[in-house]
């Protein structure tokens, strides 16, 4: 979908002048998850038969995400990031490109950085799940990759930072002691936009010392 214009959003039928055009979304997407989970408790025909196809996915189901389980209701083909961003209203995953290619929507699936917009949530069911808000410790302490982001400033406009923070958390469960190269190559699949790299590198790098204690 193209950008809109406030004034093009606030002719399209169903939006109200003064509405954010994520609001708009989170309301269509909770109305259906609405619906959609009614036909799911009284999905039975009137013989009281079930009218489920043989092999169907079940859309209510159990995530593991950032330690607590969250039951949500998801559509077979929807994308983690969807699900995380618009059904659970963590939205420090970002979505970017939607295709696989700038790593803004990357997540910690098992401790593997994934990209959240082509992984489909059906397919994490008993899976970790940490995104970026996950990070933190319960009392407000940050990550030790959170931190080096704030001490260096590493960021301009910072749509991707949460991306690269968790690709980097990532990283750094393999490799905790990398050089400049491998921290490069280790977060290779993340883009921003305002080509900041070297700034970038330069607080991931500090990441690796506060993570080690140095």
């Amino acid at each position: 979908m193209g950008r809109m214009s406030h004034e093009s959003m606030s002719e399209t039928p169903g939006i109200q002048p003064g509405h954010s055009r994520r609001n708009f979304i989170k309301g269509v997407i909770a109305a259906g998850a609405t619906v959609s989970a009614s036909a799911y408790l009284f999905r039975t025909n009137v013989l009281g038969q079930n009218d489920g196809m043989s092999g169907a996915v079940d859309r209510l189901i159990t995530l593991d995400i950032n330690g607590q389980q969250r039951r949500v209701d998801v559509m077979k083909n929807e994308t983690l990031a969807m699900t995380l961003r618009y059904k659970l209203g963590l939205t420090g995953t970002k979505l970017g490109c939607d295709r696989a290619e700038c790593g803004a929507c990357t997540v910690l699936v098992d401790d593997v950085p994934r990209y959240a917009c082509s992984t489909l949530t059906h397919s994490v069911r008993g899976k970790k799940i940490v995104s970026i808000e996950g990070l933190a410790k319960p009392d407000g302490t940050l990550h030790p990759v959170q931190q080096a982001v704030v001490n260096g400033q590493g960021f301009q406009c910072a749509f991707c930072m949460p991306g690269f923070v968790m690709a980097t958390v990532g990283f750094l469960k393999t490799n905790p002691n990398p050089t400049r190269e491998q921290m490069a190559h280790g977060i290779s699949g993340n883009l921003c936009r305002c080509a900041d790299y070297n700034k970038i590198l330069d607080c991931m790098m500090h990441a690796a010392d506060l993570s080690r204690g140095a």
